[in-house]
């Protein structure tokens, strides 16, 4: 019966990651907690492999495109995989209650990024032919990195509903340049939170197979399909799906238990 549910959960979760890109993850702790009756030490890393695979898979075209800034991803990262391991840490002296919280505030944020969309490109960096100017991106990318690279770690996050804002708004990069550098970050901070993880989890590789193996075809799927449909709709509404999962994670972890 898991095994069924994991299928179908890891599709449906696929399915969002193709339409919509890296905020489809935001459902994936959700689901293995309340779907498949997982714990937190166990539904994270599966939500980091998923993440990070999908995440890879969507990093090629862009990398072969070269819609990739390296220079601003290596930063992410470097910033972003110490933190990742901290927020690791963290995440095992907290009680799960506390964590799930905190993901419940994660997710309104996701929520409300997603309704706040409107494809403004900030000026910050210069990142045309004349490179970038460090002096003032520093100050911006170097906390933006270490901020999502905790958070991934805490709760099992991509994070892109936070970088793609900060590589666009903050940053000054093209949206198509900042989705592929964004996804590259992922793949990184991912890896380093499965890492992290996987030393004090005891996971069902059974569960995680089935689950990471639907919701990866479920991307690939959806991504090839997905050009005919209105995705600015559809983020709206996913936006709303997102509000009402936070409220009963909300309601679940604190009225209930």
């Amino acid at each position: 019966m898991d095994i069924t549910v994991a299928l179908a959960l890891g599709a449906i979760i696929g399915v969002l990651l193709g339409l919509l890109g890296g905020g489809g993850s935001i459902l994936a702790v959700p689901a293995l907690v309340f779907g498949l009756g997982l714990d937190l030490e166990q539904a994270i890393p599966i939500s980091l492999l998923v993440i990070g695979v999908a995440s890879l898979v969507g990093a090629i075209p862009k990398i072969r495109e070269h819609q990739v800034n390296w220079r601003m991803a290596g930063v992410f990262a470097a910033c972003g995989i110490p933190a990742t391991f901290a927020g690791s840490a963290v995440g095992r002296l907290l009680p799960q209650a506390v964590v799930m919280v905190g993901f419940a505030a994660v997710m309104v944020a996701a929520g409300v990024r997603m309704l706040m969309d409107r494809g403004d490109t900030g000026t910050a960096c210069e990142v045309g032919d004349s490179g970038i100017d460090w002096r003032r991106c520093a100050p911006r990318s170097i906390p933006a990195g270490a901020t999502v690279g905790f958070l991934t770690g805490l709760f099992g996050v991509g994070g892109g509903f936070l970088i793609i804002p900060a590589l666009v708004l903050m940053l000054g990069l093209e949206m198509s340049v900042a989705i592929g550098t964004s996804l590259v970050i992922i793949v990184a901070n991912s890896a380093a939170g499965l890492l992290s993880h996987l030393s004090g989890a005891s996971i069902d590789w059974v569960i995680t197979a089935a689950f990471a193996g639907t919701a990866i075809a479920g991307s690939l799927i959806a991504g090839h399909f997905g050009t005919k449909v209105d995705t600015d709709r559809l983020q709206r509404w996913f936006a709303y799906l997102v509000f009402v999962v936070a409220a009963y994670v909300l309601v679940d972890t604190i009225l209930l238990r």
